[in-house]
């Protein structure tokens, strides 16, 4: 590994082993896949592994220079129901008719992403970002298409599925090299992605891959070797019926980071809005989707009476928030928001998977001058198959002053617990008062009793 990353494109004097790669708008890519590594198999001396290709990626720049660089090895684990409501695993592995499409370099403001497409309608995908310091995989986008019969002979459900994994790597220090030899694995709705035998390095500086490696935790030297895992019985063109998968749990999705977000007008700032945002999307079961803060931008106009907030993450997703004054020619004006519009958009291609808006809200309501508050998760239903769940909200998208939040009106749900407190109070004093009022009551009688007439 040490020779391979001093001589970082020693590898293009070797002859392809891929044809028809094309170009990618960012740049050039190239893509090998070998035959199965048989002498890391012996020396594993493991049983039964299938055959697998290893993926060489070289993305370029305008200038022709290495801005991306990944070599690995990777297989897919996947259980899937048949057409007789029983279960199989099957196993996917990268084929040599591997492609790419949509590769990025990535910058400042743009994630990179790295993408192939292989076999029968399959495609793997990951995306990375950037701070000042260090580089690191925010999630990995993998579609197995069940329309592949040489994978999947007797699935019930056709087409292609789509699994997200979320934080896949741990922040780099940006010019170094990610290594792991050892396997790591991903697993998510009945998919298990393993990889082994991986170097990766995103945003390459001035073309040149670098020489410091920053290893995983498998790969210290306290930690055993592992095997990457297997399926009993699997071949790579059949599978092995198991019995109904038990149901499980799904993981609880965490709320997402909470982000703040502005617009100026000139100089000055005329909206602001913190607020972390979920959205849920509604296929064969609901998948629930964190805008990231770190990787969202705001945009969007300002004005007298209303006002936009659009936000954009990763271009992929696209949130619009309008705001209107109600009864703009009252003496007494109050805002709220009309209107929410979403985009999502497919990142390899750009291409619009899905959009939806409803124009009829009348929430978040608040008088002129001042904002909206709601630390609790509220609920906005754009239609059937999508909703926004909202966390930690504090808008103010009319009257700013001074860069900062005026007056908060709080919403219902923050204020519950404030309406209970003097409930409470006063049903405690009503029942001591009764309390009072009866034992006065039984005091007269009993004093009228000690005076007879004669």
């Amino acid at each position: 590994m040490a020779r391979f990353l001093s001589r970082p494109l020693a590898f293009h004097s070797r002859p392809s082993l891929l044809r028809g790669v094309s170009a990618s708008a960012t740049g050039s890519m190239e893509l090998r896949c070998c035959s199965p590594c048989l002498l890391f198999l012996l020396l594993l001396g493991t049983s039964g592994f299938f055959q697998s290709c290893a993926v060489e990626v070289d993305v370029k720049d305008a200038s022709n220079a290495t801005c991306l660089y990944a070599k690995w090895m990777m297989r897919f684990l996947i259980k899937y129901e048949t057409n007789s409501s029983d279960y199989k695993n099957a196993t996917l592995n990268l084929s040599s008719d591997v492609t790419h499409n949509g590769s990025v370099c990535g910058n400042d403001t743009q994630a990179a992403l790295l993408a192939v497409q292989f076999g029968e309608g399959h495609s793997w995908s990951v995306n990375f970002t950037k701070t000042n310091e260090t580089y690191q995989g925010d999630f990995i986008t993998f579609t197995y298409n069940t329309n592949d019969t040489t994978v999947f002979p007797d699935a019930k459900r056709k087409g292609p599925i789509t699994v997200v994994v979320k934080d896949t790597m741990h922040p780099v220090q940006l010019n170094n090299v990610f290594v792991c030899h050892n396997t790591d694995f991903f697993e998510a709705e009945n998919v298990t992605q393993v990889f082994w035998n991986v170097t990766v390095q995103a945003f390459v500086q001035n073309g040149t891959i670098g020489k410091k490696e920053s290893r995983c935790h498998a790969d210290m030297p306290t930690s055993a070797p592992t095997v990457p895992p297997t399926i009993a019985n699997v071949t790579t063109a059949s599978t092995t019926t198991l019995s109904p998968a038990p149901t499980t749990a799904p993981k609880p999705v965490e709320n997402p980071d909470t982000g703040n977000y502005s617009l100026k007008s000139g100089n000055k700032t005329c909206l602001l809005a913190t607020v972390g945002l979920q959205l849920n999307v509604s296929q064969d079961k609901p998948l629930l989707i964190n805008i990231n803060p770190k990787t969202t931008s705001a945009d969007g106009t300002c004005g007298n009476t209303t006002a936009t907030l659009k936000l954009n993450d990763r271009n992929s997703t696209l949130i619009g928030f309008t705001f209107v004054v109600k009864n703009a020619s009252a003496s007494v004006q109050k805002f709220y928001l009309k209107e929410v519009n979403v985009t999502l958009l497919n990142r390899l291609n750009g291409s619009v998977i899905s959009s939806a808006d409803n124009s009829n809200f009348s929430q978040w309501d608040a008088f002129l001058g001042s904002s909206y508050m709601c630390r609790k998760e509220q609920t906005l239903e754009i239609n059937e198959n999508l909703q926004i769940h909202t966390f930690n909200l504090w808008i103010q998208p009319f009257l700013v002053k001074a860069d900062k939040f005026s007056t908060a009106e709080e919403c219902f749900a923050d204020s519950d617990l404030n309406f209970l407190i003097p409930i409470a109070v006063g049903m405690a004093l009503g029942f001591l008062i009764i309390l009072v009022f009866i034992s006065y009551i039984i005091g007269r009688r009993k004093s009228r009793t000690g005076y007879q007439s004669v």
